[in-house]
């Protein structure tokens, strides 16, 4: 009896006290790391997404550059950045010089605005209302301005946040390209550390294809919601330039932007239908051949996405599509990744837990109709 108690003071004063300091320091460790990776977290895994879409054309690179990969690595970068810088300092340029020449123009009380086209009142729903304020503007621009002074504060407001977060955005986004390039660099390791985990955490065989599958999910994603979308943004942004719908390049950046967020081509292709027929301009049957052509286009995601969303992944397409959209709208651009990484994985998991042979027991063969007969009393 005293050897039971002892025992017991032993465990209870000595072991668990150690088991629960060692609980306690591995807390505070994982809550250390925690805060002190999360100013980063978005950068990186921005960045590990860009690497593994991007790694395919980083292996065609290197074998261009002999097999240096950190050359090519730099190339393929410093070639991003400039492919996307450029137009982007153009387009700041152009937006300050707009800025600029505003503000003169308030300034000198020469701001005039031109009237609207009467064919803009035949639009339905929205036709009168745009129609009459943008004739009030432009009749008397001073009194119009005093009139929703608080209306035009409040929206002018709301876009300088979007132009700063947008900025914000980008930087971030070109400072992902360069945290992708140095992953790509060290993909052999990179590939070995996160197999090593998953081998960890599941066994020799479930590992490596749980790796597999979480790489092949973001090259489908990469390729079925963003590759559709730039796809639909260039063939209607096509569209609208040959039929000389005012701001093309702007509308085929909302494309874009709608087919990220998952929302249809249509919400612009049709009102750009609208305009077109509305201006009055080029014969009736370029106004056919344009509608028809805009219509198509912006149902082209309909055709694309069943083709390329979930290609080379061995999961449903329908647990990808509702990942990617659950994901982006809890975690942005960055949850529409890491939402159908997640939902694959855990579906994959499931299936293989419902799949082993012996988890559940069989259930007993229903009975033939000919015995239900036989021991049925008559």
């Amino acid at each position: 009896m005293n050897v039971d108690q002892s025992t017991f003071r032993k465990l209870l004063r000595q072991d668990l006290m150690e088991t629960l300091i060692r609980i306690a320091l591995i807390g505070f460790l994982v809550y250390f790391c925690v805060r002190v990776f999360t100013p980063f977290a978005s950068l990186m895994i921005t960045g590990l997404i860009l690497a593994i879409a991007l790694y395919p054309l980083f292996v065609r690179i290197v074998r261009w550059f002999g097999g240096k990969r950190g050359l090519a690595a730099t190339a393929m970068v410093l070639t991003s950045l400039l492919l996307l810088g450029i137009p982007l300092v153009l387009l700041g340029n152009s937006l300050a010089g707009q800025v600029s020449d505003l503000y003169h123009s308030v300034e000198n009380h020469t701001l005039a605005i031109k009237p609207p086209n009467p064919k803009i009142a035949e639009l339905p729903l929205v036709g009168d209302k745009i129609y009459n304020t943008w004739n009030d503007a432009a009749a008397n621009l001073p009194a119009y301005v005093v009139k929703h002074k608080e209306v035009i504060k409040n929206y002018t407001r709301k876009a300088l946040a979007m132009v700063a977060g947008g900025a914000l955005a980008v930087l971030a986004f070109l400072a992902a390209l360069a945290v992708a390039g140095i992953m790509m660099v060290y993909e052999e390791s990179g590939r070995r550390g996160f197999e090593r985990i998953l081998v960890r955490l599941t066994d020799q065989e479930h590992g490596p294809k749980l790796l597999n599958l979480a790489v092949a999910t973001v090259r489908s994603v990469a390729v079925g919601v963003v590759g559709v979308a730039f796809i639909q943004a260039i063939l209607l942004g096509v569209g609208f330039l040959l039929a000389g719908i005012p701001g093309a390049g702007v509308l085929a950046l909302l494309v874009m932007f709608l087919g990220i967020l998952q929302l249809p081509a249509l919400l612009i292709s049709l009102p750009a239908v609208g305009y077109l027929w509305a201006a009055g301009e080029g014969s009736t049957t370029m106004k056919i051949i344009f509608s028809i052509y805009l219509v198509i286009a912006g149902m082209a995601d309909n055709v694309l996405k069943p083709l390329l969303l979930g290609r080379g992944v061995d999961v449903p397409m329908l647990v990808v599509l509702i990942g990617a959209i659950g994901g982006m709208v809890t975690g942005g651009i960055t949850g529409l990744f890491v939402g159908a990484v997640v939902l694959a994985l855990s579906y994959k998991i499931f299936m293989e837990w419902v799949d082993t042979p012996g988890a559940v027991a069989p259930l007993p063969p229903a009975p033939s109709a000919d015995a239900v007969r036989t021991d049925t009393p008559t």
